[in-house]
């Protein structure tokens, strides 16, 4: 099977790392609107336009499945994107909602991170409520994602941003969700930070793995033995694109 990940830029590498490794298909095309990123500040109509202009990308390249790999797109675009093709469709709400629920206690307390789209749809904090939690908070942290995009996943500049947002914060949660898949780029920073202010080792959780999870589940997809063949595709700098995922990924061939 041949599958695409579609993320607004290089936050979906995250997701595509999971991809990878797990091998359940022979190639990954990846496509990073990266002329237009962020999605966050975005409006929901220019999300799903943004979100169809991006299925149009792949149809030449006749995918057997997509992978939403951006959070604001699946909290917003889904059902317009799955009305315009057969194609199956996964985003990455549903599948981390359910990673979080086979391991947290209903008791836990919950901080959700995420773009400013994302947390206005309130999605995570529907989903985990009919899950039956109800310690929930969530933070637009925005500001992430052009330090992220910009390579900056470390150091002063990304240690003020993390001040800025979490200032406010009276205790630590016991679970982080990284609801931008941007933000596992920066989770040792982010580590870093609430073992330092708050003396309190979170729970990260991201959507990768259950991404992959979700696929051996609902798709019936094995693991292959040799690894998959990728292709990166951009709607900016395909050759900074390339450069990231070859550091992040440790990707030899592009």
């Amino acid at each position: 099977m041949r599958v695409g990940v579609f993320d607004s830029g290089i936050g979906g590498l995250s997701v595509l790392k999971s991809v990878l490794e797990a091998r359940l298909f022979a190639e990954v095309i990846y496509y990073g609107d990266t002329a237009r990123v962020p999605y966050g500040p975005k409006d929901q109509i220019t999300i799903e336009r943004f979100s169809l202009e991006a299925l149009d990308f792949f149809k030449p390249h006749q995918i057997d499945l997509l992978i939403v790999a951006c959070n604001t797109v699946s909290a917003w675009a889904l059902p317009a994107m799955r009305a315009r093709t057969d194609m199956p469709i996964v985003g990455v709400i549903e599948p981390g909602v359910l990673a979080i629920t086979q391991d947290t206690p209903k008791n836990a307390s919950i901080l959700v991170l995420g773009t400013n789209a994302t947390i206005s749809s309130g999605r995570y904090e529907r989903e985990l409520k009919t899950q039956g939690y109800t310690s929930i908070k969530s933070l637009a942290t925005g500001l992430f994602v052009p330090l992220i995009e910009e390579g900056i996943l470390q150091g002063p500049l990304l240690e003020a941003c993390m001040h800025h947002y979490f200032q406010d914060l009276q205790n630590a949660p016991d679970v982080v969700v990284l609801g931008c898949t941007h933000f596992p780029l920066i989770i040792s920073s982010l580590q870093g930070y609430f073992t330092h202010y708050f003396k309190h080792a979170c729970k990260f959780v991201h959507s990768g793995n259950a991404i992959v999870r979700h696929l051996q589940e609902h798709h019936h997809l094995s693991p292959l033995s040799n690894p998959p063949k990728v292709r990166f595709f951009a709607s900016g700098d395909v050759v900074m694109l390339k450069a990231q995922a070859k550091a992040w990924l440790g990707l030899e061939q592009m």
